[in-house]
C-alpha cells in the first residue's frame, strides 16, 4: 500500500477502536433505529472515508479500488452496520455512472444514504432476473412489482430499483434503473414497506409497488441499459464485501488464537493441543487465501469486463468457504459460549454467515466463473 492508505487505515481503524463500542453498536442495531447517524456523519465530515473513492467533482477525494477495500476490511473488523458498501460502492458506482453528480455530492456529505432494491420474489441473487415492470405515463414512470430483502432502507434516503422497461424477464436488454427518494415514516404513494431485522442485526425490507408514479427524472442513464451501470458496480460491491469479510475473519481468528491461550482444561491452556493447533493453522490459511483472493479482484476492478468478473467470482467463492469454515470453526473452539450475545465472535459468525450469501452464494459465483472461462 501507498503511504496515504496506511495513513487510511491506521486513521480509520483509531476511530473505530476508539468510537465504535460493539456492545454499544449491538444495542443500537437492535433497537428500531438500527444505526447511529452520528457516526455516519463522522465517516462524511471527521475522517471523508464516504468520499474517498468518489470523483473529486462530486466532493470525493478521487480514490479508486484500494482505498474501499481499506476502508471496507477495517469496518469488517469493527463489525460495522452503517450501510457504507449499499451506498458509497453499489450505490456511489451506479449513480455515479449515470452522471447523478448532486447525489453523489450528498454520498459524499453524509446526508445521501442509498438502499438498492434489486433482489425480487423468486430472482434468488440474479439480478437481471427483473420482473417488477416500468411504464411511460404521463411524462413520468409508473412501477407495479415487488422487491424482497432490501437492506438498509429505514436508513436509506433513496432507493436504487431495477425494473423491466422491455424484453423477457430474465434479459439483459431492457432493465431500467430507478432513483426513489424515500421515508420509511413517508414512502411515496403505491409504495408499501415492510421492515424487518436480518439475523446479522442488521435492518432490511421488502417492497411492493402498487402503480407507484415517479417523474422522468426518476430514470438513471439510458431506458433499457440499466444493466450496463449495474454489472461493474455489481462487482465492486462483491469485492468490497470480500474485503469487510476479510475484516472479519481476521478478527475472529485473532480472538480464537487468544481464546485458546487463555482457555485450561486438564491443567493447561488448550492452545497446547496439538489438534486444535491443526485446527487453527487451518482457519489461518483459509484466511490468507481470503486475503489474497480479495486483493487480486480488487486489482482486476479496472480489467475488461469478463476477467473482472472472474476475479471477482473466485474471491467470492473463496471468502464464502474460509467464512463458513473459520467461523464455525471458532464457534467450535470457544464452545456453547461462541453463541452467547456477551461474546464478539458470535455476532461475527453471523455476519460472515449472512455474506457467505450476499451478492450470490459461491455456487451461483462458481458457475458463472465456469460460464465465463468456457467463452
Amino acid at each position: 500500500m501507498t503511504s496515504e492508505q496506511e495513513q487510511l487505515r491506521d486513521t480509520l481503524a483509531g476511530f473505530l477502536a476508539a468510537r465504535y463500542d460493539l456492545a454499544r453498536s449491538r444495542e443500537i442495531a437492535g433497537s428500531d433505529a438500527g444505526w447511529q447517524p452520528a457516526i455516519w456523519q463522522a465517516f462524511a465530515d471527521d475522517l471523508g472515508i464516504l468520499g474517498a473513492a468518489l470523483p473529486e467533482d462530486a466532493g470525493g477525494s478521487g480514490g479508486g479500488p484500494v482505498e474501499v477495500m481499506v476502508v471496507a476490511e477495517q469496518l469488517g473488523r469493527a463489525l460495522v452496520v452503517e450501510p457504507y458498501v449499499d451506498t458509497v460502492v453499489l450505490g456511489g458506482g451506479v449513480f455515479g455512472r449515470a452522471g447523478a453528480t448532486d447525489v453523489l455530492k450528498g454520498v459524499a456529505a453524509g446526508s445521501v444514504r442509498i438502499a438498492p432494491a434489486l433482489a425480487e420474489p423468486g430472482s434468488g441473487h440474479t439480478a437481471h432476473d427483473v420482473s417488477l415492470t416500468a411504464r411511460r405515463s404521463g411524462g413520468g414512470w409508473v412501477l407495479s412489482g415487488a422487491k424482497v430483502v432490501v437492506p438498509g432502507v429505514p436508513q436509506a434516503t433513496h432507493l436504487l430499483v431495477s425494473a423491466r422497461t422491455s424484453g423477457g424477464r430474465r434479459g439483459l436488454d431492457g432493465i431500467s434503473l430507478f432513483a426513489v427518494p424515500v421515508g420509511v415514516d413517508d414512502p411515496p404513494a403505491g409504495l408499501r414497506i415492510d421492515p424487518f431485522r436480518t439475523v446479522d442485526d442488521r435492518h432490511a425490507a421488502d417492497l411492493v409497488f402498487d402503480e407507484a408514479r415517479l417523474p422522468a427524472t426518476a430514470l438513471l442513464g439510458a431506458e433499457d441499459r440499466g444493466w450496463d451501470l449495474l454489472a461493474p458496480a455489481l462487482d465492486e460491491a462483491v469485492a468490497a464485501v470480500c474485503a469487510e469479510a476479510v475484516g472479519c475473519l481476521r478478527t475472529v481468528l485473532a480472538d480464537t488464537v487468544a481464546y485458546a491461550r487463555e482457555r485450561r482444561q486438564f491443567g493447561q491452556p488448550i492452545g497446547s493441543f496439538q489438534a486444535l493447533q491443526h485446527r487453527m493453522v487451518d482457519m489461518h490459511m483459509e484466511v490468507e487465501q481470503a486475503v489474497s483472493a480479495t486483493y487480486l479482484a480488487t486489482l482486476r476492478l479496472g480489467s475488461e469486463p469478463a476477467e473482472r468478473a472472474r476475479a471477482v467470482s473466485a474471491a467470492k467463492v473463496t471468502v464464502s468457504r474460509a467464512a463458513r469454515f473459520v467461523g464455525q470453526s471458532a464457534i467450535q473452539l470457544h464452545g456453547g459460549m461462541g453463541m452467547t450475545q456477551e461474546l464478539a465472535v458470535g455476532h461475527y459468525f453471523k455476519r460472515l454467515t449472512a455474506i457467505e450469501y450476499e451478492f450470490g452464494s459461491a455456487d451461483q459465483h462458481r458457475a458463472r466463473y465456469t460460464r465465463l472461462s468456457r467463452n
